[in-house]
């Protein structure tokens, strides 16, 4: 098992730094999500061969390694120029996970129906059906691709996307039919994808790779009304990433469920809430991930 971290918290780091900086803390790897100087939201890679250079020189001086990295692009638009446009990026970014000997990349199901999903979309147009036939002729596209590259996708569903539930996300991966594509579990979605989580990553454990740990509350109690927004009811998907123990996940569940199905695979601390105390929660989320899993025999 690797213990990674997504470094977004210290995003103000260069690269260099940024290896610098994980392998200090003592994770195994980084999980680079999009980043404006690397693989940027929506647009082709930033990535220059010198900042790659740099990089893969920084992360070998320091005995660390990129573990996954994170493309964000519309490759589910029912525009089909737009979605021809995601698969230029995609490519480009297999092409810079093989430069960084990256073996994992993940990913969000991408666009929705949302207004933030479906922005600079004629309105009607972007619809679950619609979606998901773009999806499928991305796949089509793609996994040769990944195939061929010998690196592992790992797909999420994601609260705005055309799919954010558990169910059907397992079973459109599993009908992929490709072992270059795997799943990913987001720990504090829990809440949008179903009702169980150990039930959950049973189901998953054949074709689960990485999982990102991070703390949530429950929006679901007090009539969806969780959190504070105005006004009441509104249709967003609020939801935080904190520190294990600062929300009403079953950490005690979730660690027993993985020592269950024997995961083996990536887990990546991905907290985004405190970043005036970056350093210290990055730490406590290793010790505590590191002192939970040795409890069970896991590392």
């Amino acid at each position: 098992m690797k213990l990674v971290l997504d470094p977004y918290m210290q995003r103000h780091l260069t690269l260099p730094e940024i290896a610098r900086t994980v392998s200090g803390y003592g994770f195994d790897g980084i999980e680079l999500s999009p980043r404006a100087d690397f693989l940027d939201w929506w647009v082709m890679p930033r990535a220059t061969s010198q900042r790659i250079r740099d990089f893969k020189a920084a992360l070998r001086d320091h005995g660390t390694e990129l573990s996954t990295l994170q493309p964000m692009y519309r490759w589910s638009s029912p525009i089909e120029e737009e979605r021809q446009i995601a698969m230029r990026y995609w490519k480009r970014a297999i092409e810079i996970a093989s430069e960084m000997e990256c073996p994992l990349m993940v990913s969000e199901f991408g666009r929705g129906t949302s207004p933030e999903r479906s922005a600079g979309l004629p309105p009607g147009v972007a619809t679950p059906e619609t979606c998901e036939a773009a999806f499928w002729r991305s796949m089509d596209d793609l996994v040769p691709v990944l195939e061929r590259a010998g690196i592992t996708l790992s797909l999420e569903p994601h609260p705005e996307d055309w799919v954010e539930t558990f169910h059907p996300a397992i079973d459109i991966i599993r009908n992929i039919g490709s072992d270059a594509v795997r799943m990913s579990y987001i720990v504090p979605h829990t809440f949008f994808y179903g009702e169980d989580m150990a039930a959950m990553l049973r189901e998953a454990a054949d074709i689960l790779v990485h999982i990102r740990v991070a703390d949530t509350f429950d929006h679901r109690k007090s009539s969806e009304l969780r959190y504070i927004v105005n006004p009441p009811g509104a249709r967003v998907r609020v939801h935080q990433h904190l520190d294990i123990g600062q929300g009403e996940i079953d950490w005690t569940a979730f660690f027993d469920t993985l020592a269950e199905i024997r995961f083996d695979g990536v887990l990546s601390s991905c907290v985004f809430a405190w970043e005036e105390r970056a350093e210290d929660s990055s730490r406590f989320m290793l010790e505590t991930m590191r002192r939970e899993l040795n409890k069970r025999r896991l590392i």
